[in-house]
């Protein structure tokens, strides 16, 4: 699995809706809230929804060669197996989100929310043959100290993660639509580096919003203790996305909707592969460019 990481061409799906943006998922995919009374009946939808992605024949390791989970999603089953064994059975690598969601704006970030279950969850993970983790906050604003505590929350979990044997993502997303964008860029690049430089132990991931600046994050793509840099799509049509991650050499993609954004649950399972592998293949050569 490390190996997949640290040399496959390809780049990491995110399947990790949680709670709050599951009902905006399935939407995309055709099916409004009419469809579900509850959380269990919405739960089963995405999970279906996800166990579609996962057996098709283009969702392999060639071109995908890690996905990021969903507690449930870890612990249902696919094409009859485990969903990380069905994931590794197809070269690709199984990470798992991690955190409980965000907190309200403050310093013009917005912190994760306190994960008192987090060594527990990890045991559970390691168990299941997860090789990672993924845990999200959002900076809003250009804010020094919002910046810097967002980058030390991170890298404290990812201390907790890390004496799992497990390798955290570590993901400070920048809202694609801030005003002072460039400028929180520069904040998070300074802040993750130092934090990096003081880093013990093995290398962590990290899953940035692609920067205002092409290039800005080549120090965190080159440093020892980095296995890999990854992007998120921020808000960006697939299209967009792919040209913004394609001036970032060394950077891969870590989409989302940007993945999903043309998927039905209407398709017939031909047009719904194809269209797939369309997606695929299109963040894969941006990943790889």
């Amino acid at each position: 699995m490390l190996d997949q990481i640290k040399s496959g061409q390809g780049f990491i799906a995110a399947l990790d809706q949680s709670g709050g943006s599951t009902p905006k998922a399935l939407k995309g995919y055709g099916i409004g809230e009419d469809a579900f009374s509850n959380d269990e009946e919405m739960f089963g939808l995405i999970h279906a929804m996800r166990s579609r992605i996962v057996t098709a024949p283009c969702f392999n390791g060639e071109k995908v060669i890690g996905a990021i989970l969903f507690e449930r999603t870890m612990d249902g089953e696919a094409g009859g197996k485990p969903v990380p064994a069905l994931l590794w059975d197809r070269g690709v690598v199984p990470f798992l989100k991690v955190d409980k969601g965000l907190e309200a704006e403050a310093d013009g970030v917005q912190l994760m929310k306190p994960m008192p279950d987090l060594d527990a969850l990890c045991d559970r993970a390691v168990a299941k043959g997860v090789f990672g983790t993924k845990m999200r906050s959002v900076i809003n604003l250009a804010n020094p100290a919002g910046v810097k505590a967002t980058v030390e929350q991170q890298f404290a979990e990812a201390r907790r993660i890390a004496a799992h044997g497990l390798v955290p993502i570590i993901e400070p997303e920048i809202n694609i639509k801030s005003p002072e964008r460039d400028a929180a860029d520069r904040l998070l690049l300074k802040e993750t580096l130092a934090a990096l430089d003081a880093w013990e132990g093995a290398p962590v991931m990290l899953k940035l919003s692609l920067p205002t600046e092409a290039g800005l994050f080549q120090p965190l793509v080159d440093h020892p203790k980095v296995l890999r840099v990854v992007a998120l799509s921020g808000g960006f049509s697939r299209p967009e996305a792919c040209i913004e991650l394609a001036k970032n050499p060394g950077i891969i993609a870590s989409f989302s909707r940007a993945l999903l954004e043309d998927l039905r649950v209407s398709m017939s399972d031909e047009e719904f592969n194809a269209s797939l592998a369309g997606a695929i293949d299109e963040i894969h050569a941006a990943s790889v460019a």
